[in-house]
């Protein structure tokens, strides 16, 4: 197939959404697809080389808030031109942004499939930045996108359930893998545990992700200062980096905020630690539960997305129920009091992750492709939403 993929996010950023669409970019073109990827970007970025996708950068605007994150606006007529020139078998917006409004529209003007993906729950983001009121304009707008496609990938079976109450159709059910190579026990590194201050006999406790205010990080330092009441010498690290970053580190001086990591050196980070903290009520999956597994960590997060697929409680990891802040630090005080059976409970979290490649992934979602590409999406179908699709950058 030609497939045109569409997404304001990519790596060298780093975030669940753009590290998925990278491991589906690279499996696809294994199997013998080829890409192209539109994305906001320079114009120096385009083209491709062997055994990558063909970048297509369109212009783009910052996002508020997300540093380094850029709305894609392409200039009218922009979606139309790329596609007239592909001429792709299906189109999979990844991102429900501006720029995934104008492929969708482009694309469906010229009869081609369009699939998604429901990444972030944009909808409860709207209580975290100071505008509860939206979250109604925010679900009527995810409604007409998604219905617009021919299907759209969720990662959490009780997600799905949550969307199709809100009358989102066509959803399927799309997983994540476990990169074992790259989130690995053996990436323990004794000299990076000395520059936290721990001694090889001490606890630390680590949180990966974006320092936003959706992450509820403030939850995961609670937790931790709770169970250092218990075990005095439990150290703290924060990786990631994002707007609420300073205020954090200003508010809790004692932690470790060690910023962005990449590749190798954010697996040395993962593996370095033996707690991870994972506090966060808004995520679709949470990709960093699965790395912390796979790097051998005793997770302690809620009970949905990830965690509830992924974790046994008490074998693999540690759950306790849905956005119960005060089970949340009970729990980390409990482990870090109890730490006789942490050996066992590392060696099967690790086992856990084995058990998921990334390429059980990849060919579900070539699968999903080929079934969009064969069947199509017409005109009616589409228009059966009752919504007025947006105009920019067709």
């Amino acid at each position: 197939m030609k497939i045109l993929l569409i997404t304001e996010t990519y790596p060298p950023e780093v975030n669940g959404v753009a590290m998925t669409n990278q491991r589906l970019v690279r499996g696809l073109l294994v199997k013998g697809h080829e890409v192209f990827l539109v994305k906001p970007g320079r114009r120096s970025e385009a083209g491709g080389t062997p055994g990558q996708p063909e970048v297509i950068p369109v212009f783009g605007v910052p996002i508020p808030n997300y540093q380094g994150l850029r709305f894609g606006l392409p200039r009218p007529g922009r979606l139309g031109s790329i596609i007239r020139r592909v001429k792709p078998d299906v189109v999979h917006v990844a991102t429900e942004g501006p720029l995934g409004c104008a492929a969708l529209r482009a694309a469906r003007k010229r009869g081609i499939p369009v699939t998604s993906t429901f990444h972030t729950n944009f909808q409860d983001y709207c209580a975290d930045y100071g505008v509860p009121f939206l979250e109604g304009v925010a679900l009527r707008f995810l409604r007409w996108f998604h219905n617009s496609c021919a299907l759209t990938t969720v990662p959490d079976p009780s997600l799905i359930k949550r969307l199709s109450d809100h009358g989102i159709r066509n959803l399927e059910l799309l997983g994540r893998g476990a990169d074992t190579v790259l989130f690995d026990p053996s990436r323990r590194d004794p000299g990076l545990r000395r520059e936290w201050g721990a001694a090889e006999e001490d606890p630390v406790a680590i949180y990966v992700g974006r320092a936003a205010a959706e992450k509820n990080i403030p939850l995961a330092l609670e937790a931790w200062q709770r169970a250092r009441e218990a075990c005095p010498k439990l150290k703290m690290v924060v990786v990631g980096d994002g707007p609420v970053r300073k205020k954090l580190a200003k508010r809790w001086p004692e932690v470790v905020f060690a910023g962005m990591r990449y590749d190798e050196d954010l697996g040395r980070h993962y593996a370095s630690a033996d707690l991870f903290l994972f506090g966060s009520t808004s995520e679709t999956f949470g990709n960093v539960v699965v790395e912390a597994l796979s790097s051998g960590l005793i997770v302690l997060t809620y009970d949905y997305a990830a965690g509830k697929q992924f974790i046994q409680k008490g074998e693999n990891g540690f759950l306790v129920p849905f956005d119960d802040a005060n089970a949340f630090k009970e729990e980390a005080v409990r482990l870090i009091q109890d730490r006789g059976n942490w050996e066992e409970i590392r060696g099967q979290a690790r086992a856990t992750a084995e058990t998921y490649p990334w390429q059980k992934t990849i060919d579900r979602f070539e699968e999903l492709l080929l079934r969009a590409a064969a069947g199509g999406i017409s005109e009616e179908d589409s228009l059966r939403t009752g919504a007025v699709t947006p105009t920019v950058g067709e």
